[in-house]
C-alpha cells in the first residue's frame, strides 16, 4: 500500500518493525519501544496497536474493539487512529 492510499477496512494492519509495543507497568500504559526512546500510548491507542498483528483486517480489530467495550460505530476513530499511526512509522499495512 502507497504512503498516500487511505487505508481501508480490508487491511491487515501490524506494528512496524522498529518498534515493539509493550505493556509498561511503572507507566501503567502501553507504550511503543524503540532504539532511541520510548512512545507512551493512551489507551484508546494501545488497545487498538495490540489487536494489529499483521493477520487481523481493521474491521476484525474494529469488531473485537467492539465488543470487548461493548460499543459500537468505532470505525472511523479507528481508521484515523491507524492513518496517523502509519504517518508516524508505527504501522505497516
Amino acid at each position: 500500500m502507497s504512503e498516500t492510499a487511505t487505508i481501508g477496512v480490508d487491511a491487515t494492519p501490524r506494528v512496524s518493525k522498529r518498534f515493539r509495543l509493550q505493556w509498561e507497568e511503572a507507566q501503567q500504559a502501553w507504550v511503543l519501544l524503540y532504539p532511541e526512546g520510548m512512545v507512551r500510548l493512551n489507551q484508546s491507542a494501545g488497545e487498538i496497536l495490540r489487536r494489529c498483528d499483521g493477520a487481523r483486517s481493521v474491521a476484525e480489530v474494529v469488531a473485537d474493539l467492539e465488543q470487548a467495550f461493548a460499543t459500537t460505530g468505532l470505525e472511523a476513530d479507528v481508521l484515523a487512529f491507524l492513518e496517523l499511526a502509519r504517518k508516524q512509522q508505527w504501522v505497516d499495512v
